[in-house]
């Protein structure tokens, strides 16, 4: 007992320093810090088909269903919520502004959906989205994943941004936990990625590096949100809501598909669970 006192009292205390730190440095550069650990925590799971030459296909849609769990867990707990919070008003005047930035957001991902040619993880080729090219299988898959992670920086950038404005809801512990959050999910995701470009026939190399590249979205779609949020204030309590949209319509329309094309649904299921899980007791716990 008194052994694991002393650890949550250090845990506490270096949780703290990490806080306290970011809430120093210029909250762009924080952005930007936090959502390029996430890509290199990517990177890092995309390193494991070096190791690895297959992946069992219950394992893959169990980590796709975590990374899905996540993702609606972060959307509520880090970005509806003080998105709500910071608004002006009472009752429907209230939810208004989350209400809007909610379905801009999904309105978004859905015109980026239609427009960028990719292809789902566990789909076949003549199952391509978006406008008709000649790309290669590997490239549309890589961009399958581009666009999961467009709102995942968006969402980090923006929090720091708001979290440097003071703005009520909004913290530095909640954009750590958010960070936390998209990291854990982000190390099966870049696994999911690499591993089927290897089966397909690509080099261990070739996987690895596409893999990695999924997520440098991040960094780019971190610093436009953090500088949209501190450049414009009033849009704050939209923009969280925005980037709670379009991570939700992503899920809804991507992830949780993807899960559910063979006898594995049920590991699916257990893993959103345990993402969901996870990631609620990051932000309640942080925050």
């Amino acid at each position: 007992m008194y052994t694991d006192n002393i650890k949550n009292t250090i845990l506490e205390i270096i949780m703290q320093d990490i806080i306290t730190w970011f809430s120093r440095i210029d909250p762009v550069l924080a952005a930007l810090l936090a959502t390029t650990f996430t890509w290199l925590v990517t990177a890092l799971g995309a390193s494991l088909v070096f190791l690895f030459k297959s992946m069992h296909r219950g394992m893959l849609d169990g980590m796709l269903g975590f990374t899905g769990g996540i993702m609606v867990a972060a959307s509520f707990w880090s970005l509806l919520s003080p998105s709500i919070e910071m608004s002006p008003g009472e009752g429907f005047v209230k939810v208004f502004p989350a209400a809007i930035g909610f379905a801009l957001g999904a309105i978004f991902i859905f015109g980026l959906d239609k427009l960028l040619p990719h292809l789902h993880i566990n789909f076949n080729d003549n199952e391509s989205e978006g406008v008709k090219t000649q790309l290669h299988k590997t490239t549309l898959l890589v961009l399958a994943i581009t666009l999961h992670n467009i709102p995942e920086g968006l969402a980090i950038g923006v929090l720091f941004g708001a979290a440097a404005n003071g703005m009520e809801g909004a913290t530095y512990a909640g954009a750590i936990a958010l960070t936390i959050g998209i990291a854990i999910q982000n190390f099966p995701e870049g696994f999911a990625v690499a591993m089927p470009l290897r089966r397909s026939g690509a080099s261990r190399f070739k996987s690895f590096w596409y893999g990695q590249m999924s997520a440098i979205v991040e960094p780019i779609a971190g610093v436009i949100g953090a500088v949209a949020v501190i450049y414009m204030q009033s849009i704050l309590p939209y923009a969280l809501a925005f980037a709670a949209g379009a991570m939700i319509f992503v899920v809804v329309e991507e992830v949780i598909p993807e899960t559910q094309r063979d006898k594995f649904t049920d590991v699916a299921v257990l893993g959103f669970i345990g993402g969901f899980l996870v990631m609620m007791i990051l932000d309640v716990g942080l925050g």
